[in-house]
């Protein structure tokens, strides 16, 4: 460290210069003898320089990597254990910092605890009417099917089912996006097969893909796994597939494919639907962003196209440091020819 320091190598040479300088004088003046007493002085003076320059750039390595260690999450650090000095003046400003620094964490994750605890009361308070809500509908929707003229209010209460199903899904992903906007979220870092993650991500929508009439293909390497939570994996699996679901028309099909390679674990979802338009792309995974498309094919009574579940997927897999890219699948003559999501969770972060 000390060779590589312009300043040391500087005065270095000066010294060097000065020496060589002072040694001619000498040997001018006095012979030999002369000569060999100037050298000596020189590098008898130089002694205590070279000894504090070692003392000071010694307590500079030690400051550094006590800084280092605070970038890195260590907190039970001093900085004010040296002597007298200017080294001493910095290193307490940098404890001061330091002392500072961990007050703020401190009152950080004090108030992600408690925004955590008012999302739970939220939550309770919100489902608590709309579970009411659906018993009575329920109560009301059999007591209609007994009534033959009561057929236009049974469809008008079928819809008003369909919204409370809506209004269900939208609070709970929307609970769960400020889960992980606040950071109260806890990802387990567990080994996690992959098929066994598709299996529970597709399990919930096998019905809604038969009335779809929306086939699904699957297709998992043997062995194939990363490390990661499971359970938030899945969902964000699901609100994928669910995407192309939603868009795939009847008589279409989502495929499913997963492998390994030296650097990663790698998913891809792909549908057979109209594809995802060029100026959509970059606003894809944005909370809330609805596409040209989605405007048109969206109605009152229909949860899809309301842009929060690829936003919640792509904040669950950045969560466990994986990516999740959109593109277009295209056939040979360039036609877009369905939509393509790619899932990365790699195995070694650089």
């Amino acid at each position: 460290m000390l060779l590589r320091n312009r300043e040391l190598m500087g005065a270095m040479v000066a010294w060097a210069v000065l020496t060589a300088a002072i040694t001619v004088a000498g040997s001018t003046l006095a012979g030999s003898m002369g000569a060999g007493i100037a050298l000596a002085s020189c590098f008898l003076g130089a002694l205590p320089f070279v000894a504090l320059t070692c003392l000071r750039y010694r307590q500079l390595a030690q400051l550094s990597a006590n800084i280092d260690a605070v970038l890195h999450g260590e907190r039970d650090l001093d900085f004010s254990s040296m002597a007298e000095g200017e080294l001493a003046v910095l290193s307490n400003e940098l404890d001061k910092m330091v002392t500072r620094l961990n007050l703020t964490i401190d009152e950080l994750a004090h108030e992600k605890q408690a925004l955590a605890d008012a999302l739970a009361d939220i939550s309770h308070q919100i489902k608590t009417p709309l579970t009411s809500l659906s018993i009575t509908t329920e109560l009301m929707r059999k007591h209609l099917i007994e009534i033959p003229e009561c057929a236009e209010d049974l469809d008008r209460l079928r819809r008003i089912e369909q919204l409370e199903m809506r209004v269900e899904h939208l609070v709970g992903t929307l609970l769960k996006l400020a889960r992980l906007d606040a950071g109260t979220v806890s990802l387990a870092r567990e080994t996690v097969a992959v098929e066994t993650m598709v299996r529970r991500a597709t399990q919930p929508l096998a019905v809604a893909l038969d009335i779809a009439g929306v086939s699904l293909e699957v297709d998992v390497a043997e062995g194939c796994s990363f490390t990661g939570d499971l359970a938030w994996s899945a969902e964000a699996l699901e609100n994928i597939v669910k995407n192309c679901m939603e868009h795939t028309p009847s008589g279409g099909h989502v495929r499913i494919v997963a492998w390994e390679d030296a650097l990663a674990c790698r998913i891809r979802v792909t549908d057979t639907g109209p594809g995802i338009a060029d100026e959509d792309l970059p606003h894809i995974f944005e909370r809330f962003y609805r596409g040209a498309h989605d405007a048109e094919g969206s109605s009152a009574v229909n949860p899809a196209g309301v842009g929060i579940g690829l936003s919640l997927a792509q904040g669950l897999i950045a969560a466990q440091e994986g990516s999740l890219a959109a593109s277009n699948v295209r056939d040979e003559s360039g036609t877009v020819s369905g939509a393509c999501f790619d899932i990365a969770f790699f195995k070694a972060i650089v």
